[in-house]
């Protein structure tokens, strides 16, 4: 590793962020991973805030006010080592490691969500399935996931190291399902389900409304069609 680079992740251990770091930041973070990815793969070892931008569609300003609240990445007259910022990036979201889910439903999108080959490529391991009905309690998804007895939930947390719970059940089902996964002691829930979701303070959800999604898009195309007469 050269001299200028070791001097960069010097920086980067050493630094703590210098506020905290809004939610939009961190999803920002993540679309710079998910690009310093495919430059990896292709081969690209260095790389500007402007060409990254420039190649991404991406603000070249806003990357680098993003970095500087962690560290200073770059290298004047080099910009940014693609592996060695793509290595930071992934300590700083938490996604050096493995980190074990479970989802909440065996359900048609349970099921789905269980087998999706990218959440393990990105280091989420789904370790098991929930669910409530005798007659998949026992079974396993195409990917080989196990479906488990809910009532099981608690030991199998502690057992396996659960971090992250994915909830993926009916919404009338919901709010009780929410509480079994805060009981458990998982702190961090990706909700499926539609509606909201009240949990302590302690604990991180985040919703994926697929309804609301395609109703925005809805508006989208009517307005389209308001426009056109």
């Amino acid at each position: 590793m050269k001299k200028e680079n070791k001097a960069a992740v010097a920086a980067f251990t050493d630094r703590e962020p210098l506020e905290p770091v809004s939610e939009l930041t961190t999803n920002r973070l993540s679309v710079y991973l998910r690009c310093l990815n495919t430059l990896d793969a292709e081969g690209v070892k260095t790389i500007s805030s402007q060409a990254l931008a420039e190649q991404f569609h991406l603000n070249a300003a806003q990357i680098r006010k993003d970095l500087a609240n962690f560290g200073e990445f770059g290298v004047r007259g080099v910009g940014y080592y693609v592996k060695e910022l793509r290595s930071h990036l992934r300590q700083i979201l938490g996604v050096d490691r493995r980190i074990r889910v479970a989802i909440m439903g065996a359900g048609n999108l349970g099921l789905a969500l269980a087998d999706y080959p990218g959440f393990r490529d990105e280091g989420f391991e789904i370790a098991a399935l929930f669910d409530t009905q005798r007659e998949k309690i026992g079974q396993r998804s195409r990917g080989g996931v196990p479906i488990l007895d809910v009532r099981t939930l608690r030991r199998t947390v502690r057992r396996e190291r659960i971090a992250i719970a994915v909830i993926a059940v009916p919404a009338a089902s919901a709010a009780a399902v929410l509480k079994e996964v805060v009981d458990a002691g998982i702190k961090a829930v990706l909700n499926f389900s539609p509606g909201a979701l009240k949990v302590p303070p302690d604990v991180k959800v985040k919703s994926v409304d697929l309804t609301v999604s395609l109703e925005s898009l809805s508006f989208f195309l009517a307005q389209g069609q308001t426009d056109a007469e």
